[in-house]
């Protein structure tokens, strides 16, 4: 519990710092500090109740404080660090082979070689499928990963603890990666129809297991401050994320250009291999919550509840009904005397509310497939541009790793600089308008996207068949346009996951109910999941000569959705503070279990 009494500390050094800056209490507060620190739990941190009692029997901070001080992050602590680590080396493992993956699928072998390398002046290549098929299966992996965090939520919820899960997603991911190596070595690569189904079965596997972890690790974390500190956190775990993700797509690319394919699925199964020793290492350092039964279920059953007697035939009558403000009252324990309730509502007053901010969360999260629709086009699409490209000895999926670049370069940048800038003069950047400025920003980068293409079906020798260009010996051709035009598409789509993709995991984790982290969480995954099967939809569309109108749907399809989205939570953004100073509500745990 060292960490937790080092998070006590760091409150109230917060709090001396308010103190110092009000104006409206200049005396003394040491006594009240005392006082707070005093009252700390060793075993949990309940920040409204820590609040209580400072200013003389004034609530901290006071309605006056909260319109005119200076709102600050709390330190961020040691746990999170390690967390971060880890998420690196899986994101290291995870994008240092997803990077090399369109190249596998669409381009055939070169001639002569046995292991997919490409060369200086050659295009890597393993299994020749082409590139709706590249497209297609890489658009089901996407699906696949970002399906499988909700069962990953609901085992760690309802049976195993998030630690104990997140070890066994490891340890499946890592099979997976050792059967991708097998696709991948002489004697199975040259073999396509078997390297194929060798491949595919690694997919699943490294799937599932990416699914298991990926809707766990963040909640193993643990902080005070509940908007700013989160906000910070977030964005530093997504730099070391970025971090893991542009090491390992750089050096893969070039080893499959250079090596061939089983050597870029060696070294991240390697690098993978260091997750389960940092996780077991800091195991007493993270927050290790017990199953609880199925929180999923009490939910389920709360909203039942409350929504007896206000269905109907007619669609908006039932709607105003579902969304009336008193429509969470009816289930509230407070309401209903103790005989009348039924045996699973083990919850209390606090929760519900907690509920409520939860669902108001997920439905935020309803138009995140729209988003990510032009994040995907990075992992197959854009690889398959520069490849049409002239490129002078880079790989062709080596530019897709300007993403993580500019978010390593941006992410201090906006923590440092651009929002607090926001904050000095006055405009209340909130989530919801970061999410909403996400979407335009990711417009942006399909726009430059469908330029581009235009351009290279103008200056490829081919004209619209810019893919397949060869000339009379099989060599392939290409545009004379310079592979580094695409810098723009991956500069503006990086900014947009500063902005959508960084502040979505941030409201997850701010507006679920504390047992219900995991799972909230994993919904705001599944919309990547969600995207991918829509993706599935263009497929007809990632082909020549159609890829002009592929960038250009995308683009038009995420304008359109950022005004959408901000009709449908503007009077949820209005609520941001009410909701942030939520108290936290308790479930009964072992009462849970009994009725599960």
């Amino acid at each position: 519990m060292a960490g937790l009494q080092t998070d006590v500390d760091a409150l109230a050094a917060h709090a001396e710092v308010l103190k110092h800056e009000s104006a409206a209490h200049a005396h003394d507060h040491d006594h009240d500090e005392k006082h707070l620190k005093e009252k700390a739990d060793e075993d949990s941190l309940v920040v409204s109740e820590e609040l209580d009692g400072v200013h003389d029997g004034l609530e901290f901070p006071t309605e006056l404080e909260k319109a005119t001080l200076r709102r600050v992050s709390d330190t961020i602590p040691w746990n999170a660090y390690l967390i971060a680590a880890v998420e690196a080396a899986e994101r290291f493992s995870f994008y240092g082979c997803t990077v090399v993956f369109t190249n596998f699928v669409q381009h055939k072998l070169p001639p002569g070689s046995r292991t997919g390398a490409g060369g200086p002046n050659g295009i890597s290549g393993a299994l020749g499928k082409g590139q709706q098929t590249s497209t297609g299966i890489g658009t089901f992996y996407q699906f696949w990963c970002y399906v499988t965090p909700l069962v990953g939520a609901w085992i760690a919820d309802a049976h195993l603890g998030r630690f104990n899960t997140i070890i066994i997603g490891v340890l499946i991911a890592l099979v997976g990666h050792v059967v991708l190596i097998v696709s991948a070595i002489p004697g199975v690569i040259d073999k396509p129809d078997t390297s194929l189904a060798v491949f595919a079965l690694a997919l699943v596997v490294i799937g599932f297991g990416t699914g298991l972890f990926k809707s766990n690790i963040s909640p193993l974390r643990v902080i005070v401050d509940p908007v700013y500190t989160v906000s910070r956190v977030y964005m530093y775990f997504y730099l070391f994320i970025n971090v893991g993700a542009l090491v390992g797509q750089i050096t893969m690319a070039y080893s499959e250009k250079y090596v061939g394919f089983y050597l870029a699925y060696t070294l991240p199964t390697a690098v993978f291999l260091l997750c389960p020793l940092v996780l077991i290492a800091g195991r007493n350092r993270y927050v290790r919550s017990p199953p609880t039964g199925s929180v999923l279920a009490l939910a389920l059953r709360a909203f039942r509840f409350a929504a007896r007697g206000k269905w109907s035939l007619n669609p908006l009558a039932t709607y105003r009904a579902l969304t009336a403000p008193a429509f969470w009252d009816a289930v509230r324990p407070s309401t209903i005397p103790a005989a009348a309730r039924p045996a699973w509502m083990v919850f209390d007053d606090a929760w519900v509310d907690e509920l409520r901010r939860g669902l108001k969360a997920c439905w935020v999260f309803a138009w995140f497939p729209l988003w990510w629709l032009t994040y995907n086009q990075l992992n197959n699409n854009l690889v398959s541009q520069a490849a049409t490209m002239t490129a002078h000895g880079l790989p062709n999926d080596v530019l897709s790793n300007l993403d993580p670049f500019a978010l390593i370069i941006f992410i201090p940048i906006s923590d440092k600089l651009i929002y607090p800038a926001l904050k000095r003069r006055g405009w209340n950047f909130t989530a919801l308008k970061k999410i909403c400025a996400g979407f335009f920003t990711g417009a942006a980068a399909m726009i430059w996207a469908a330029v581009v293409q235009h351009y290279i079906y103008k200056t490829n020798p081919c004209g619209y068949h810019a893919a397949t260009c060869e000339d009379a010996n099989g060599n392939t051709l290409f545009s004379s346009l310079n592979i580094w035009t695409q810098t723009g598409s991956y500069v503006l789509v990086a900014f947009s996951e500063i902005l959508a993709s960084i502040t979505g995991l941030e409201y997850a984790f701010t507006k679920a109910p504390k047992n219900m982290r995991s799972l909230v969480m994993s919904v705001f995954l599944f919309t990547s999941a969600l995207a991918s099967a829509l993706g599935e939809a263009f497929v007809s569309l990632s082909t020549d000569p159609l890829l002009v109108w592929n960038y250009g749907s995308m683009a038009v399809i995420a304008f359109v959705a950022g005004i959408l989205f901000w009709v449908t939570v503007r009077e949820t953004d209005a609520q941001e503070d009410e909701l942030n100073e939520l108290a936290a509500g308790h479930v009964h745990s072992e009462k849970l279990h009994a009725t599960t």
